[in-house]
C-alpha cells in the first residue's frame, strides 16, 4: 500500500514540549529523518514556548494559544488548505492538581479534534498514553493491540476521556488515528529525565522487589517515526497503535543499562539500586489515589506507587500494519541522551 503524499500543511500542539520539540525538528529541518516543504504551525503557550520552537526551527510558524481554548484553536487552523494534517501532542503529565489532568488532556483533546473537524483538514493524529489501559495483571502480561480500558488514576482517566473524544469524532467523520506510547526517553528530555540518571548513578533508583517488573519504552526518534507512520499509512479511521521500542525491558536491565552508559560516557556509577519491597510500592500507590481523590498530585508518590507495576506493550499491528520499525534500543538512546545532557550542561 501507497503511503499518503506528504500533507501541504503540518500542524503541531504542544510543540514546545519534549515530543513536541523532536517532531519540530524532524519536520520542520533539513536535518530531520521526516523533513517536508509544507507550512509547519507549532501552537504554543507564550512567546517563551514560541522562541524554545524557534531555537529548533525558525521555520516552523509559531502560534500562541492553548488547547483549552477553541478560539485560539480556530486562529492556529485559520486559513489552512484542507490538505493538512494536525499531530496533537498537548498534555500534562505531572500537573499541580488533578483537574489540570481534565481541562488538558480530556478537555484538549476535545477542542482539537472538534477544530480539526470543523476544518476539515486531513488527518488528525492523537498522541495518547499506555495509562488509560493500566497496568499489566502480571510481569508476564503483555498489553495487545486491543485492550478494554482500565485507566490508571486520574492521568489515566483523563487520557481516556481525550481517545473517547476523538473517537466521538471520528464518528462525525474525522480522520483520525491513535498513538499509545509508555515511558519514552532521549534528547530534549524534561528535568525529571535529569533526575532518572542522577539517581541510577547514585544507586538510589527504586527497584521494588527483585525488580523483575516489565516496562515497555519508546525512544523519542522511534516515537516520532512511529507517528509519521501513523500519519501517512492509509487505513480505517480510528485505529490506535502502540508505539515502543522493539520490546519491554526489566527494571533490572533498565538500571543496568542505563549505568553502563553513564560509564561509558566518562561518568563515575555506584552500582545497584535502592531495594525496596513491593508493598512500599502499593502503600504509595493507595497514598496516592487518597491524594488524588482530594483534587491534589504529588508527582513523587505518583511515579512510586507506578513503578511497582509492569507495564508491558506489544508493537506487531504497528509494525504490520504501519511499518514500523525502531532503529534506536535502550543502550544507544540512552548514551544519545546522556551526551544532549552534557552539550546542555547538566548535571548528572
Amino acid at each position: 500500500m501507497d503511503d499518503l503524499a506528504l500533507p501541504a500543511a503540518t500542524v503541531i500542539t504542544g510543540s514546545a514540549g519534549w515530543l513536541g520539540r523532536a517532531l519540530v525538528h524532524h519536520l520542520a529541518t533539513d536535518a530531520g529523518d521526516h523533513a517536508r516543504d509544507g507550512e509547519v504551525r507549532a501552537l504554543v503557550l507564550n512567546q517563551t514556548e514560541a522562541d524554545a520552537v524557534h531555537a529548533v526551527s525558525a521555520r516552523a510558524r509559531a502560534i500562541i494559544g492553548s488547547v483549552t481554548d477553541p478560539d485560539s484553536l480556530e486562529r492556529l487552523l485559520v486559513g489552512l488548505p484542507p490538505d493538512t494534517d494536525v499531530i496533537h501532542t498537548a498534555g500534562v503529565i505531572h500537573p499541580a492538581k488533578v483537574s489540570d489532568f481534565f481541562a488538558v488532556n480530556a478537555g484538549g483533546a476535545a477542542n482539537v479534534a472538534a477544530a480539526v473537524q470543523r476544518a476539515g483538514l486531513r488527518r488528525m493524529v492523537h498522541v495518547s498514553s499506555n495509562s488509560p489501559f493500566g497496568t499489566n495483571a502480571s510481569d508476564e502480561d503483555t498489553f495487545r493491540a486491543h485492550e478494554p480500558y482500565n485507566p490508571y488514576l486520574g492521568y489515566g482517566e483523563s487520557k481516556m476521556q481525550g481517545e473517547l473524544a476523538v473517537l466521538d469524532q471520528v464518528q462525525a467523520g474525522l480522520d483520525a488515528v491513535i498513538v499509545r506510547p509508555p515511558w519514552f526517553y532521549g534528547p530534549l528530555q524534561p528535568p525529571r529525565q535529569t533526575t532518572f540518571f542522577r539517581l541510577v548513578r547514585g544507586g538510589r533508583f527504586p527497584k521494588f522487589g527483585a525488580g523483575m517488573q516489565r516496562r515497555s519504552m519508546v525512544y523519542v526518534d522511534n516515537l516520532v517515526q512511529g507517528i509519521v507512520r501513523a500519519e501517512l499509512t492509509p487505513g480505517p479511521s480510528g485505529r490506535a497503535y502502540w508505539i515502543a521500542d522493539e520490546r519491554a525491558y526489566t527494571v533490572n536491565e533498565i538500571i543496568e543499562t542505563v549505568g553502563r552508559a553513564l560509564t561509558d560516557e566518562g561518568y563515575e556509577v555506584k552500582p545497584g539500586a535502592m531495594a525496596l519491597p513491593v508493598i512500599a510500592g502499593r502503600v504509595a500507590e493507595r497514598a496516592d489515589r487518597i491524594i488524588q481523590s482530594t483534587g491534589r498530585y504529588q508527582q513523587q508518590l505518583h511515579v512510586m506507587g507506578e513503578m511497582a507495576h509492569s507495564i508491558a506493550c506489544d508493537i506487531g499491528a504497528a509494525q504490520t500494519e504501519l511499518g514500523y520499525r525502531p532503529a534506536v534500543a535502550l543502550y544507544e538512546g540512552m548514551r544519545r541522551s546522556i551526551q544532549w545532557c552534557r552539550r546542555e550542561g547538566l548535571e548528572l
